[in-house]
């Protein structure tokens, strides 16, 4: 092969792609697994403990690692979607501003991408988006098909309107750095709404925590000083109805508590 031909393939190498990533779909990492596995194992113990006093009670919860597990999925998603949001929108205000100063919208994604390495590390998503998306287009795909195949990668509404809309904008000729500010403009109210919610919201989520705590702390209170004073809760089948009854109006007071608390704009 030719000097010139190698140079062509490790540029090739160096500025290709980077496989897509669905970031609908919420993967642990190693270390998530073992750090949510131990943190559920030790609750696990700690409730079979103050309930049930019983190893077979630990054995019987295991399973409610799966809803474990899928309630905190659920959670990282949405921090990640945030997360996303929150640099997709700074990636898109700083194309708006390459292309006031004259850029062609290809262009300008390549202006924001220099910026945004200034900004972000080089793993974050939107460097890496970004990034993919700069290379796609030297390849001769369209700008508009790639933002819509992020948005929907992304499955993050604001996101995948705006992908929809700058789509129609440059198809149709419309006035793309008007389209783009009003977007911008719309993204950046929903998301100090989001906040000043999550503001208010913040004393009593902190408040719910702590009444999910207590009844573990009284159980443990009652039990711990004097460990004979709950044996008849643990010994008579009267006595273990009435913590499994307990036991249950926790668990929905839990799941109650977290539903009112958790708001989506």
């Amino acid at each position: 092969m030719s000097i010139h031909g190698r140079r062509k393939m490790r540029r090739f190498a160096r500025d290709r792609p980077e496989q897509k990533t669905d970031y609908s779909i919420y993967q642990f990492s190693g270390k998530e697994w073992v750090r949510y596995m131990a943190f559920y194992a030790l609750l696990d113990g700690c409730v079979s403990y103050l309930f049930f006093q019983s190893a077979a009670a630990f054995l019987l919860l295991l399973p409610g690692a799966f809803l474990f597990f899928r309630e905190q999925r659920k959670s990282l998603l949405n921090k990640r979607k945030k997360e996303i949001t929150r640099q997709f929108l700074d990636g898109i205000q700083l194309m708006l501003a390459a292309l006031q100063a004259g850029y062609s919208p290809e262009n300008a994604l390549g202006e924001a991408l220099k910026e945004l390495r200034k900004i972000y590390p080089p793993d974050a998503l939107i460097v890496v988006e970004f990034h993919r998306m700069d290379a796609q287009i030297k390849m001769s795909r369209s700008l508009e098909e790639l933002m819509l195949d992020f948005g929907r990668r992304t499955d993050v509404p604001d996101i995948l309107s705006f992908a929809e809309v700058f789509l129609t904008a440059k198809r149709t000729g419309g006035d793309l750095i008007e389209i783009i500010r009003n977007t911008v403009f719309c993204i950046r109210q929903k998301q100090e709404t989001a906040q000043e919610i999550e503001t208010c919201l913040a004393g009593k989520v902190m408040e719910q925590n702590i009444m999910s705590a207590i009844p573990l702390l009284i159980l443990a209170y009652m039990k711990l000083p004097s460990p004979g004073f709950l044996d008849v809760m643990y010994e008579t089948t009267a006595g273990i109805a009435v913590m499994i009854l307990c036991f249950g109006v926790y668990l929905l007071a839990y799941f109650w508590g977290q539903s009112i608390v958790r708001i989506e704009v």
